[in-house]
């Protein structure tokens, strides 16, 4: 009987009806939630955009060619992201944390960005308080900032595992589920400059 009994590794996943590992599930349910949060706050800044008691309106105070740079950088990010996975998956752990770090950094860089921009947007008299168009834009884009932060901290999380060697091959998948959450940061951002940023109120 004791010869019978097997043992699983410690890094084997159970995967539910669906062929998914529950981890993978549980992610993808979590993004699409989170897709119907973003999406209600979406539509809500462009039920509101075009109406400011006071202040300038939104598109009065963009800076496109600022922001476009600002959103590149955070579109390469996914591709480090995308060269960490590979990266773990064969093997190479200094190259998954260096590529781990490149795409911490390019958030960083995102988020320094809004802030200069958010900065500059108060100082013209564009601010949370000023309109009902400004307080729509400034929780949108501050809830996309916080999740931003809130990959970075992940992805530091998975660079302090990389160095104490508690991230070996075998658990790629943790890179994979916090690089789903980070394309996903990516995506909504570009629906948020196309809709926010690119496409004018109607008049």
């Amino acid at each position: 009987m004791a010869e019978a009994t097997t043992t699983a590794p410690a890094h084997e996943e159970h995967h539910t009806s669906t062929g998914l590992p529950h981890v993978k599930l549980a992610m993808w349910g979590f993004l699409a939630s989170e897709c119907l949060l973003f999406g209600a706050l979406i539509s809500t800044y462009l039920l509101y955009r075009g109406k400011a008691e006071s202040g300038p309106l939104p598109h009065e105070v963009y800076d496109i060619p600022f922001t476009s740079v600002s959103s590149f950088v955070l579109l390469m990010s996914s591709l480090t992201m995308v060269l960490a996975l590979a990266a773990i998956q064969r093997g190479d752990h200094h190259r998954t944390r260096v590529w781990l770090v490149c795409t911490g950094l390019l958030g960083a860089v995102f988020l320094a960005g809004q802030v200069y921009e958010f900065t500059v947007f108060v100082n013209e008299g564009f601010t949370v308080r000023s309109s009902v168009a400004g307080s729509a834009f400034f929780v949108l884009t501050s809830f996309h900032g916080a999740h931003v932060t809130l990959g970075i901290v992940m992805l530091l999380f998975l660079y302090g595992l990389s160095v104490r060697g508690k991230l070996p091959t075998e658990r790629a998948d943790a890179v994979e589920y916090v690089g789903l959450y980070w394309h996903f940061v990516d995506v909504v951002w570009i629906v948020i400059f196309t809709l926010v940023y690119l496409i004018p109120p109607p008049n």
